[in-house]
């Protein structure tokens, strides 16, 4: 299911947007986060929690095969991906917020995926097996999102006037590839597509949207600001499912266990992008009535 387009490009890819990221970035938003601590705890309790919760329920009640079940655990398990930031950079989300939540869930991530797919193994397989998250991929994911984004602050910091010409080109990218995502995730999965959609397509589905509801309106209902909470719902809804899938095919060595992150790739920027308008336009009616 992996290809050197995912392996290779889309790293680089999400490296050059990151840097624009960067670009919109100074130390006193990440001094700004530190001192609302509430935002990150309530988010992780989100995804470590509430979304495992739900997705353990939406195996049992929908009765997914074992390995699909399994599948399923394994990529709510999984940490946000990189893709995240750039939704939040697009439709006006926490950045800094974000990308602490990246960092931090993809460091918590090494401890509870292991436990949480362990339990599902067992739970829905009944055998022994064992899965270890390899450091490697923690370190990939650091690599990806810290890295860039600091080299980016670096050039705000020391080339002001170069940072403006950057900021339109690097938006325009982050546009477009935005879309060649959700066309490639299509057609890369055509031959496949309507095999997989049968097996798990309603499953992903739930479980994207309630990973979106779920990640905006627990923090807004719990006092978190618009601009933080959509910062965690595409935390909590773009999952890294491309760790999801390589963890399936190589440390499980099984292509069925990746069939629903690979699924759920196709969905959850597809869903990302209409939730996020549709959080903007909402965003936007309110700020006219407030102004009325």
């Amino acid at each position: 299911m992996d290809s050197g387009i995912i392996t290779i490009m889309l790293p680089l890819a999400l490296a050059i947007i990151m840097i624009g990221l960067g670009l919109e970035l100074t130390p006193k938003d990440f001094a700004r986060v530190s001192k609302h601590p509430k935002a990150v705890l309530i988010a992780l309790f989100c995804q470590l929690v509430l979304l495992v919760g739900i997705a353990f329920v939406i195996c049992k009640v929908l009765a997914l095969p074992p390995l699909l079940a399994v599948g399923l655990m394994l990529l709510a398990a999984s940490p946000g991906g990189s893709t995240a930031n750039l939704f939040s950079y697009l439709f006006k989300g926490d950045i800094a917020l974000n990308i602490t939540l990246t960092a931090i869930n993809s460091v918590i991530a090494a401890f509870t995926l292991p436990l949480i797919v362990n339990f599902s193994i067992q739970y829905f397989m009944n055998d022994g097996q064992q899965i270890s998250m390899q450091f490697s991929k923690i370190l990939q994911v650091f690599a990806i999102i810290l890295v860039p984004v600091c080299i980016g602050m670096l050039i705000r910091h020391y080339a002001p006037h170069f940072t403006e010409k950057l900021n339109k080109p690097l938006r325009i990218f982050s546009v477009v590839f935005l879309i060649l995502i959700i066309i490639g995730a299509i057609a890369k999965e055509r031959a496949h597509i309507l095999e997989y959609l049968t097996q798990v397509g309603l499953a992903t589905v739930i479980f994207c949207i309630c990973s979106l509801l779920i990640g905006y309106f627990v923090p807004r209902l719990l006092g978190i600001n618009s601009a933080q909470a959509r910062a965690c719902a595409f935390e909590i809804g773009i999952h890294n499912s491309t760790l999801a899938m390589t963890i399936a095919l190589t440390v499980m060595a099984n292509s069925t266990v990746a069939m629903p992150a690979a699924v759920y790739s196709i969905f959850m920027y597809i869903f990302a992008a209409i939730f996020g308008a549709l959080i903007s336009r909402h965003a936007t009616q309110e700020s006219v009535i407030e102004r009325a």
